[in-house]
């Protein structure tokens, strides 16, 4: 989902700048609560996690260039099963900046951009958890369904959100149509292949169940709403 440098520029980035710093303010009030919930150093410790596991992700994990993005395996809704919206929200913008910061420093022009492209679906999904998610499930026992909801949600989101910037960037042109969608087709892939991550990663959690109330973990884990 890196946009590439160069598809929004000039002006249009002030736009980018502020729907990246409206993303940071929200996950910031959710970091709020979820520090009053818990406590400062487990909220700290999952957000390095987070960010870990979001370098991991896009620069060690397969990815490939496709139309006006590339592919990535995002793992977004692993990481807020894991460790809760804020954390996840955090780890991902910190982790975006590590990679761009010391490996790949052509996408730090983009980096508000992208930062919004990840974390506004994550905010959907935590807005809408409990509509995807029965209340009375801890997430240790989903099933492919309910994951596939959430990363249906996300994943749509991030096409979205490219489409966004690659139409306001460059135009309503043949090419431009021709990109976005060449890129929302191979990120069908990514949808399907998530929810079998997220399954695996939430059995080898619900065989650690002797972590339950360690704070390495968000609380909705292992308990029902």
């Amino acid at each position: 989902m890196h946009i590439e440098p160069g598809v929004v520029d000039g002006a249009k980035m002030a736009f980018a700048y502020a729907t990246a710093a409206g993303a940071l303010t929200y996950s910031a009030k959710l970091a709020w609560t979820e520090i009053r919930q818990t406590n400062v150093v487990s909220f700290a410790a999952r957000v390095a996690m987070a960010a870990v596991g979001t370098f991991v992700f896009f620069e060690v994990l397969p990815h490939f260039p496709v139309g006006v993005s590339e592919v990535h395996f995002i793992l977004a809704t692993t990481l807020f099963l894991l460790l809760g919206a804020a954390p996840a929200a955090f780890g991902l913008a910190l982790g975006l900046f590590v990679q761009g910061m010391f490996f790949a420093p052509t996408d730090l022009p983009m980096f508000f951009v992208n930062v919004t492209t990840l974390l506004m679906p994550l905010l959907a999904i935590s807005a809408l958890a409990g509509r995807l998610i029965p209340q009375d499930r801890a997430y240790v026992d989903l099933g492919y369904g309910d994951v596939l909801k959430m990363s249906a949600l996300y994943q749509g989101g991030v096409v979205a959100w490219v489409a966004f910037w690659a139409f306001y960037g460059q135009g309503l042109t043949a090419e431009t149509f021709a990109a976005v969608g060449t890129f929302g087709a191979a990120y069908m892939l990514v949808v399907l292949l998530e929810p079998i991550a997220d399954l695996a990663v939430l059995a080898a959690a619900k065989a650690a169940r002797n972590l339950r109330g360690t704070g390495v973990f968000t609380q909705r884990l292992y308990n029902a709403a």
